[in-house]
């Protein structure tokens, strides 16, 4: 009797063990759940409709970006894109920091949906590129991301009119960016 009351406590020990990780398993998943809607906003990420890779190719001048940490202080910033062989892009972005050059080689790749790409500095991590707007003769580009945090106003010149600007800048206040965190790079 006793043995089968020690087999008893036992099998009921394993039950609550194998609950207990269900539940604090459920529970991650739903707090990975809060956190992951925590981070939705009402950002208009919508792409342009048609975008043909040839008219990104080329030099880009960065004239305003939101702060994050792989750009963070770097003046005269460019970003260089040439179509690969193998239809990837490679993306050369360059700045300086004080004196000193800075340079990061990544690759992109399109997707199925018109002004998205893929960008990758690193390994195989890739993040969205989503090109939300552009000028009517591809001068300039609004360019977003998956996340909120990240804007740029790009130039195939190094400085843009300032009535061009202003016009960006109400793009991506309709798209509900606060573009009060622009931070603008020196010609």
């Amino acid at each position: 009797m006793k043995n089968d009351m020690k087999e008893e406590i036992i099998l009921l020990l394993h039950r609550f063990k194998f609950r207990t990780i269900v539940v604090l398993l459920l529970l991650m998943m739903l707090l990975a759940a809060c956190v992951y809607n925590a981070g939705r906003d009402s950002i208009d990420r919508t792409t342009v409709t048609m975008l043909k890779l040839d008219s990104l190719m080329g030099r880009w001048y960065e004239i305003a970006r939101f702060d994050h940490n792989f750009e963070r202080g770097l003046k005269k910033v460019t970003a260089d894109y040439r179509l690969q062989d193998d239809g990837s892009i490679e993306v050369i972005n360059t700045g300086m920091r004080g004196d000193k050059p800075h340079q990061a080689i990544g690759k992109a790749k399109a997707t199925n949906q018109p002004g998205r790409l893929r960008v990758s500095f690193f390994w195989i991590f890739y993040s969205d590129y989503n090109i939300l707007e552009m000028g009517p003769s591809g001068e300039w580009a609004l360019i977003g991301s998956r996340s909120p945090r990240y804007l740029w106003i790009l130039s195939r010149t190094p400085t843009l009119p300032d009535a061009t600007i202003n016009h960006i800048i109400d793009v991506a206040e309709r798209r509900g960016y606060n573009t009060k965190n622009l931070i603008f790079d020196e010609p």
